[in-house]
């Protein structure tokens, strides 16, 4: 086949590309080894950016779920605790604490209130049977908080309106807390007992998600392990100490109605207690719908520097990419001019050498992905985190890699298609 570019229809053009193809794997044939070490900036370039994009969308999603969790249409209000027995005195001079009061006040006054619930967080110091692992914790609520938390449950049923009226003995457990108290028993129909009392389990909650960190003033617990008991269960039954140091309740779940200003009533709920306790500040406002806005903003910054960090190593790859193509150029003067003196045109010459270097950046690219999955997922089972390869960071690693390899195998390819044949023929 000659040379000379073919200048007829498709058919022309396509065997003049399968040519060209043919010539650029000669020539990689013919320098493996450099083709190979050429490569390697590519592939782990490209792994990089995958793995290091897969760990931050894998930990990203996981906040977002939990905090989903948590509802967009809640106000949860956390009672602060003081940090030392001076902080905690002097706060109590100012404020008795989080309390039924403050939930009557909120209550009275959140036009758009749809449910709440108070919370009582006890940590039990004695359990039967015994828990395999870390004891769970006791959570008093009222039966509305299985709707407002979103709870789902598994198995059984959560406790309703009356036994919460008349304080009865029954528990609803995390998953965790199930397998933890009774194995792999039906625990529906078993009995715990929670220092000094016996509840009747009746019901178990589906999985839940939870994160490894505190999240804005909420307190860190695993949710699956959590015993659910009625509020006033809690406080008659399991309530030791009566101290004016102790917060009446723990925490308050407030449900708005759709379509409420979620921001305005997180302000308003503040205000509120601001003027309740005196400034003490031993409470904390979350607004899940303020924190979702704030960790998918938290999320693009992230996946922005991940990319920028690893392109450095496709940078370094394009450089390296450039530099051997820049020396097959001359090693391969003589053919150039060969090529030349036979009818090849510059951009026949520019066309070889882009093939060459695509064929590398892709081959490079392809690996690199996969090598960039299975990084992720061992990372994933070793480490136990969550990594989640999105079609999005394959496709930008893969273009990267593609685009880089173009960028710096033009200069060489131009260079090569501007010698003259006269002296490429004779050069040695």
């Amino acid at each position: 086949m000659s040379a000379r570019a073919s200048t007829g229809g498709p058919r022309s053009r396509a065997v003049e590309l399968a040519e060209e193809l043919r010539l650029g794997l000669d020539s990689l044939r013919a320098y493996k080894l450099r083709a190979v070490l050429t490569m390697f900036g590519m592939i782990f370039g490209v792994a990089a950016v995958v793995a290091m994009l897969s760990i931050g969308a894998g930990a990203q999603q996981e906040v977002i779920a939990f905090i989903e969790q948590l509802g967009v249409r809640n106000v949860i209000v956390e009672a602060r605790e003081a940090g030392d027995p001076q902080t905690l005195q002097r706060v109590r001079r100012l404020s008795a604490g989080l309390s039924f009061r403050d939930a009557r006040t909120i209550e009275a006054t959140l036009v758009d209130l749809e449910a709440a619930s108070a919370r009582k967080r006890l940590v039990p110091t004695r359990l039967l049977p015994r828990p395999q692992g870390d004891p769970p914790v006791v959570f008093g609520v009222a039966p509305v908080y299985a709707a407002i938390a979103g709870l789902q449950i598994a198995d059984g049923r959560f406790f309703d309106e009356s036994e919460a009226r008349t304080a009865a003995p029954v528990a609803v457990v995390g998953q965790a807390a199930a397998l933890s108290l009774f194995g792999t028993e039906d625990p529906i129909g078993q009995y715990v007992k929670v220092n000094q009392q016996w509840f009747g389990v009746i019901g178990v909650v589906g999985p839940q998600i939870t994160v490894q960190s505190g999240i804005a003033g909420l307190t860190q617990q695993d949710g699956n392990q959590v015993i659910y008991v009625p509020l006033m269960a809690a406080i008659l039954r399991l309530e030791e100490t009566r101290s004016r140091q102790r917060d009446e309740i723990d925490a308050l779940y407030l449900q708005l109605s759709p379509g409420a200003d979620i921001t305005a009533a997180g302000a308003l709920v503040r205000g509120l207690l601001d003027t309740a306790h005196r400034g003490a500040n031993d409470f904390s406002v979350i607004l899940p719908a303020e924190l979702l806005a704030e960790q998918q903003r938290t999320r693009q910054i992230f996946e922005v520097v991940m990319v920028a960090i690893a392109s450095i190593s496709l940078l370094v790859g394009g450089i390296g990419i450039m530099n051997i193509m820049l020396a097959s150029v001359l090693e391969r003067t003589r053919e150039i001019g060969v090529r030349r003196a036979i009818g090849a045109r510059r951009r026949d010459i520019v066309r070889q050498f882009l093939v060459e270097t695509t064929m590398i950046t892709l081959t490079g690219g392809v690996l690199g992905t996969l090598l960039g999955v299975v990084l992720s997922r061992l990372v994933g089972y070793f480490a136990g985190w969550s990594t989640i390869v999105t079609v999005g960071s394959v496709a930008l690693a893969f273009v990267v890699s593609v685009g880089i390899g173009l960028v710096f195998g033009m200069y060489p390819a131009v260079r090569a298609a501007r010698l003259d044949p006269v002296l490429a023929l004779h050069y040695e």
